[in-house]
């Protein structure tokens, strides 16, 4: 084998050392059930200040990571948004965060769904970091003490909402 034949194998073999190290420590670092939920906070996506998931302690919180150009995201905003209008009764809120977006998508996206949660913006994507996040969307549902009860890596279901999430929220998994 040349010199030059031996130097593209190593460097290919270094690319997928790379990749394959990538890979299995990305969902390593994150947070899972039990664990305290990040709590930065982050500008809102309309309008001027700042919200944090602090501002919702004492609450139930399912913390939605999105993107507009996220199709799975689009597919479960209306699940989130009508489980909203049934459960968000002051003990209770979906709060969106629009991740590695431009603010006027994520506007336009929130539009376009008529949501009426509050909605954040993680513009470089920090606060999806520091939670661990793999991908958008990410569901986590926080309780009122601030710790992650349930996480669904994909997009959320109306059916998980109803048998998973009620019951939690509704009183019956109160912690």
């Amino acid at each position: 084998m040349s010199a030059r034949a031996a130097i593209a194998v190593l460097a290919v073999l270094a690319i997928v050392g790379l990749l394959t190290f990538g890979l299995l420590s990305k969902g390593s670092s994150g947070i899972a059930v039990g664990d305290v939920a990040p709590a930065s906070p982050l500008p809102q996506l309309e309008g001027d200040g700042s919200g944090s998931l602090a501002d919702y302690r004492g609450q139930w919180v399912l913390v939605n990571f999105w993107a507009s150009w996220c199709i799975p995201c689009r597919e479960e905003a209306p699940a989130l948004e009508e489980f909203q209008r049934r459960h968000g009764d002051g003990g209770f809120t979906v709060l969106g965060i629009d991740s590695r977006d431009l603010s006027g998508d994520g506007r336009a996206f929130v539009e376009r769904f008529g949501l009426s949660y509050p909605q954040l913006r993680d513009g470089d994507g920090a606060t999806a970091h520091d939670y661990g996040t793999t991908g958008v969307p990410e569901n986590y549902l926080v309780d009122p003490r601030g710790k992650v009860r349930l996480l669904v890596r994909g997009p959320i279901t109306p059916e998980y909402l109803e048998e998973a999430v009620a019951p939690l929220v509704s009183g019956d998994g109160r912690s």
